[in-house]
């Protein structure tokens, strides 16, 4: 599972990890985040991020 890096603020989405502060459980893969999904640091759209 690839990693993702926001251009924004940094944050690193990590598929293993999730983002509980978005709901998004353990295991989900960037490509399966919804598409308003926005970075929980930032706010930025998932259009933000780019493979780490």
């Amino acid at each position: 599972m690839k990693k993702f890096i926001c251009e924004g603020c940094g944050y690193i989405y990590d598929p293993l990890k999730g983002d509980h502060t978005n709901n998004i459980p353990k295991g989900t893969e960037f490509k399966d985040l919804p598409e308003d999904w926005i970075c929980p640091l930032c706010k930025v759209k998932k259009l933000a991020f780019k493979v780490w």
